[in-house]
């Protein structure tokens, strides 16, 4: 597999405090540029940029079933090296993060077998966590 260019996403916050707590001290991402409006990270090589902005309240994920589970959308995270992501979400567990969907081995003994958790940041965004058994059926149908 070639190596990829870090994609940038900007996302919004409705408490950019709360949420930096969450990202910089939970999920310890190394925090880089901010402001009093938004704060850069570094998510696994990429870059996120969180965004205080005002959010409806009555703001909600929407779903789409994807092997048996309620799949919120939109979401976004990254694929993990396999032994990465099963460290990672010991820490998940650890820190008392509640799951979307518990962490799982999705397609199992299928082509893109992938273990997967999905959870929400303090304003709803949803984020997935995976890794692939073999991460060459990344894009495998």
């Amino acid at each position: 597999m070639s190596s990829l260019s870090p994609f940038h996403l900007a996302i919004p916050v409705s408490d950019l405090s709360v949420c930096r707590t969450f990202y910089t001290e939970l999920l310890e991402l190394e925090e880089g540029r901010s402001s009093d409006q938004w704060v850069d990270y570094n998510f696994f090589g990429h870059q996120l940029v969180i965004h205080e902005v005002q959010i409806s309240s009555e703001a909600k994920l929407d779903t789409n079933p994807v092997d048996g589970h309620a799949v919120p959308v939109p979401h976004f995270g990254v694929v993990l090296p396999w032994d990465t992501f099963h460290d990672f979400a010991d820490t998940i567990r650890q820190k008392g993060i509640p799951f979307i969907i518990e962490p799982y081995i999705r397609f199992e003994g299928q082509v893109g077998e992938q273990a997967t958790m999905f959870f929400k940041d303090p304003s709803n965004n949803a984020l997935e966590f995976k890794a692939f058994k073999n991460i060459d059926q990344l894009f495998a149908r």
